[in-house]
């Protein structure tokens, strides 16, 4: 076991099931998992982190599958921490990396500042959507990226320019290993001439797509959202349907019969169900189409029979 200072110890957990913290309701133990207080307390404690202990980060646990075998080091949540969300000029927005998407896309339309709507359909924090350039309704959201803050193992903080980072669709390569965000600055357009009549516009706009998603994909079961990438010139929702995979199962998770690109665990999946699935389906697609999916959630911990 990895000991801790103990002015931390009233904020770790040990041996804390991950289950309780991604959307798929599954994976393994952390050996220590960390909330901090604020951004002092999260330096300290990366720095009391010896150097060939892993640091894995988690916010809402939306793009995230934990083996059943758990995860080794320690694993640091932004959920509930690092929530400012303020505006920071005309045509400027700060956010902190526990921040939920959504509610940027609530805030932006208070103020007047967009397209920003599409942050409503990712379902994480700022962090994850920073760290895989995620998107949803044609956004991205590194297309706003002015700045981000970062910090270092030693718990040092640092600001970089979005020049700094390679971005591509669902791909961030940062310019540092193991720096991790804690804040960026987003830049949209300020809607000139705002006024009540036209921010309820934005809003109904807003509900809108919120509907259309709720319509078109399991909203309210346990999932991770998209499963895998879009490859070039096509969807993968599509690909997975027209092999006839919608409602294949392995063990209780199974692909989602409202929108392919899902997996759904329906109460009593495991991580290692969920993660069969995954390959099942990518061969079964390459089968059919001679294509082969790349998924887009992070995977990460050992299989249960890896498990000290």
């Amino acid at each position: 076991m990895l000991a801790l200072a103990r002015e931390f110890l009233p904020r770790i957990r040990r041996d804390e099931p991950m289950s309780r913290h991604t959307s798929w309701h599954v994976g393994g133990p952390a050996e220590i998992y960390f909330t901090p207080v604020d951004r002092a307390d999260l330096a300290a404690f990366l720095k009391s982190v010896p150097a060939e202990v892993p640091v894995c980060w988690v916010g809402l646990g939306s793009n995230l599958l934990v083996r059943d075998g758990g995860v080794t080091g320690v694993v640091i949540s932004t959920h509930g921490t690092l929530d400012r969300l303020e505006r920071a000029g005309s045509d400027m927005v700060y956010g902190e990396a526990g921040v939920p998407c959504a509610r940027i896309a609530r805030q932006c339309i208070k103020w007047g500042l967009g397209p920003a709507e599409f942050f409503a359909g990712i379902p994480g924090t700022l962090g994850g959507a920073l760290a895989m350039n995620a998107g949803a309704f044609g956004g991205e959201t590194w297309r706003h990226v002015i700045e981000v803050e970062t910090i270092d193992r030693c718990g040092r903080e640092h600001r970089r320019p979005a020049s700094e980072y390679q971005v591509s669709y669902r791909h961030v390569e940062p310019p540092v290993a193991e720096e991790w965000f804690l804040a960026a600055r987003l830049r949209f357009e300020a809607q000139e001439g705002e006024d009540a009549e036209r921010s309820q516009e934005r809003q109904r706009r807003l509900d809108e797509l919120l509907e259309r998603r709720k319509a078109t994909q399991p909203i309210g079961e346990w999932s991770c959202g998209s499963v895998f990438t879009n490859p070039p010139g096509d969807h993968a929702a599509r690909l997975i349907e027209a092999a006839g995979l919608k409602g294949l199962a392995v063990g209780d998770a199974s692909v989602s019969q409202k929108h392919a690109n899902f997996i759904v665990n329906h109460g009593a999946a495991t991580a290692a169900d969920v993660e069969c699935l995954i390959g099942r389906v990518q061969d079964e697609v390459q089968r059919a189409h001679g294509v082969r999916l790349h998924p887009e959630v992070r995977i990460l911990g050992r299989a249960a029979q890896e498990r000290r």
